[in-house]
C-alpha cells in the first residue's frame, strides 16, 4: 500500500529538514538528485564523514535536540582541525519509527548549530532501521593552508584548546557518571562510588554539557592558519589523537603533567580536579568526546597562538614538545618519566 502523504520518506524530509536557502554556498540544495556547492574561487574542498550509532556513541534516551547538535558538531570539529570554513552538510538517518516530536527537536538542535556556522543542510537520506546518524560536511580552504597531521617538526610546542573553566576529560567524567547512574560499572566506578551523592550530581551537572553539547572550534581552526604546523581534533582521546600527528610527522613527543605555565593539568577543569590531580590527568589523557584541537606550533609563535586563542575566547594550554625520538613520553607530577601507549576509543571493541 502506498505511504500516506504525511508518512512517506519525502514528507518526513519536507516537514523536518527542508528549509529555504540560508547561505550562498549551495546553488542547489535539498530536492534534487545532487546538491551543488559553490566554494570560493581558488579554494579546495575539505570533506569529512562521521557516523553516530545509538547505544555505541550515545544513549538512546538522550535529548534529541542535544543529539542533533552533537551529530553536526563532531563533523564540524574535523573541519576545524583542518582550518576549513564550513560550506554545507548532508545527513543520512535511520529511524526505528517516525516520531515527529523527536524529529522536530532533533532538527532544531542541528539547525541551530548549522546556522551558527553557516553550514547549510543540502541533502541526505532517510530509512527505517536502528537509530543511526551519518553526516558528511564540506568545507573550503585555500591551497596550502590546510592544517595536516604531517606538518609537525621536532621542537614544536604541543597545545590543546579548551574554554575557560572547562577542559579535557570533562566529557569522559560525564559519561562515567551517567553510566554509574544507569547501574553500569564504568572504569572509574570505585572512585565515583566513594563520592557523596550530591557531589556526583553536581559534577554531572558541571560536565554534562561537554559530553552532549560539544562546541566545535571552527573559529580557532581558522585563526591558526599560518600559525599551527599540525593539527587534529580530539575525539577519541588525547594520546590516541596526538598519536596520529606523531605517526604522520614521523616524530615522538614528551608531555608534562605540570611545569610552571606548561602542562596538561592546566587543561583540566576545576570540576574535574576536585577528584584529585592524578584522576584528572588520567581522564584527560585517555578520555574521549572532547572535540577540542590538539595542535603543534614553533616556539617562536607562542604569542601568536595565545592571541589567536584569546580572539576566540578560548585557552590554548601548552602541554609538551615534539621530539625526534619516536614514542610518547609522560613526565608526571613528581617529575618521573614513563612511556605512554597511545590509546584511542576502539569502535569495534
Amino acid at each position: 500500500m502506498p505511504a500516506s502523504p504525511r508518512s512517506g520518506e519525502f514528507a518526513l524530509i519536507d516537514r523536518h529538514f527542508r528549509r529555504p536557502p540560508v547561505s550562498r554556498n549551495a546553488t542547489v540544495g535539498i530536492g534534487d538528485d545532487c546538491a551543488l556547492l559553490a566554494p570560493l574561487p581558488n579554494e579546495q574542498l575539505a570533506i569529512s564523514t562521521d557516523m553516530l550509532v545509538a547505544g555505541r556513541h550515545f544513549f538512546e534516551d538522550v535529548d534529541p535536540a542535544a543529539l542533533g547538535h552533537k551529530a553536526l558538531a563532531v563533523n564540524l570539529s574535523d573541519l576545524a582541525a583542518c582550518g576549513a570554513q564550513p560550506l554545507g552538510a548532508t545527513l543520512a538517518i535511520a529511524l526505528p519509527a517516525v516520531d515527529d516530536a523527536w524529529l522536530e527537536a532533533f532538527a532544531s538542535g542541528l539547525f541551530a548549530l548549522a546556522d551558527a556556522h553557516a553550514c547549510e543542510l543540502v541533502g541526505g537520506d532517510t530509512t527505517r532501521g536502528p537509530l543511526t546518524l551519518s553526516l558528511t560536511v564540506f568545507g573550503s580552504v585555500p591551497p596550502g593552508s590546510a592544517h595536516l597531521r604531517s606538518g609537525a617538526s621536532a621542537g614544536d610546542d604541543i597545545y590543546v584548546s579548551h574554554a575557560p573553566l572547562q577542559g579535557l576529560g570533562d566529557a569522559r567524567l560525564a559519561l562515567q557518571l551517567q553510566q554509574l547512574a544507569r547501574g553500569e560499572t564504568p572504569s572509574a566506578a570505585t572512585t565515583l562510588q566513594a563520592l557523596d551523592t550530591r557531589l556526583r550530581h553536581h559534577l554531572l551537572h558541571m560536565t554534562r554539557v561537554r559530553l552532549e553539547l560539544p562546541q566545535p572550534r571552527v573559529a580557532l581552526g581558522l585563526a591558526l592558519r599560518g600559525i599551527a604546523s599540525a593539527c587534529a581534533d580530539l575525539s577519541d582521546g588525547l594520546t590516541g589523537d596526538l598519536g596520529h600527528i606523531l605517526r604522520a610527522s614521523g616524530l615522538g613527543a614528551s608531555l608534562k603533567a605540570l611545569d610552571g605555565a606548561e602542562g596538561l593539568l592546566h587543561a583540566c577543569s576545576p570540576a574535574l580536579r576536585t577528584l584529585g590531580n592524578d584522576f584528572a590527568l588520567a581522564m584527560a589523557l585517555a578520555g574521549g568526546d572532547d572535540y577540542e584541537l590538539v595542535f603543534t606550533a614553533p616556539p617562536a609563535r607562542r604569542e601568536a597562538v595565545a592571541a589567536a586563542a584569546a580572539r576566540c575566547g578560548l585557552c590554548a594550554s601548552r602541554i609538551g614538545r615534539m621530539e625526534p625520538q619516536p614514542g610518547l613520553r609522560w613526565i608526571d607530577l613528581e617529575g618521573r618519566q614513563q612511556t605512554l601507549t597511545a590509546q584511542a576509543f576502539d569502535h569495534f571493541a
